[in-house]
């Protein structure tokens, strides 16, 4: 469980990037965080990772916290097995070193993930994809019951999103409480029980995804028209966003939006 109490963070002589921001991460449940670019979403997942210190507020939580950031490569080959086993560093003795069973505990972590296979492979050989599923092990490996993410599908390939996603949506279903930042809201649909729409430093709306998540509040949050629709995965019914690129800022489509299903005579078969 991690809560955030009247949150508010602001660097001196800059104001205020939000205040008054409350919501609670259950176990078993994922809250999405999203907002335009320097609305303050790295920023409050920080705070709520104990990276900074907010001005305002109280973070709780019920233990350990696992930190994801965005993954950037590396500066040092290290291999992957041992960029997860760093993640057991916050439960060893101030002197001890990671022994057997810490590199036991990472492989199972990677197993679990699904990238067991690159254990030994070299951190900045790794595509960004399985880059992330590393640093998602290592906060595994580091056995905290909430994860906090920065952006975890950031500059991935639709195939490495829906890798993440679904380990992610597994890890929920496992338990874990997760917090991350986001900027497709499709990816909170598809996940998120809860989200954070950061509109402005002293408008941050927080509840659940099925009430903030309409086509009204994202085009308020993003300054363009955002319309959702409705599909079928199975038995389950789901909803994407859609976003009409080619309109003029402050433009209303006129009329429902229409879709097809063949690819069309000008497209090659």
């Amino acid at each position: 469980m991690l809560e955030l109490e009247r949150l508010g963070f602001g660097y001196p002589g800059r104001g205020w990037l939000f205040r008054d921001v409350s919501l609670r991460v259950a176990a078993g449940t994922a809250t999405a965080v999203l907002g335009p670019n320097g609305r303050g979403k790295t920023t409050l997942v920080r705070c709520a990772a104990g990276l900074l210190a907010p001005r305002e507020g109280v973070v709780r939580s019920d233990g350990a916290v696992g930190y994801v950031p965005q993954a950037r490569g590396g500066a040092f080959a290290y291999r992957a097995v041992d960029m997860v086993v760093m993640g057991r560093t916050r439960l060893l003795g101030v002197f001890a070193t990671p022994g057997r069973a810490d590199r036991t505990a990472a492989l199972e972590a990677m197993g679990r993930v699904g990238i067991g296979h690159l254990a030994e492979r070299r951190f900045p050989t790794l595509s960004g994809g399985e880059q992330q599923l590393v640093l998602i092990a290592r906060a595994i490996a580091a056995e905290c019951p909430t994860l906090v993410l920065d952006e975890p599908c950031a500059a991935l390939d639709l195939q490495n999103q829906a890798r993440v996603l679904r380990l992610l949506r597994r890890l929920v279903g496992e338990g874990l409480a997760v917090l991350l930042t986001t900027h497709h809201p499709d990816h909170a649909l598809a996940l998120a029980d809860a989200v954070v729409l950061m509109v402005a430093p002293r408008d941050v709306r927080a509840g659940p995804a099925r009430d903030l998540l309409t086509d009204g509040a994202l085009s308020e949050l993003y300054g363009v028209e955002v319309r959702t629709i409705t599909y079928r995965e199975g038995d389950a019914e789901r909803r994407a966003v859609v976003t009409p690129f080619a309109a003029e800022p402050g433009a209303v489509s006129a009329g429902p939006l229409r879709f097809r299903t063949d690819p069309g005579p000008d497209v090659a078969r």
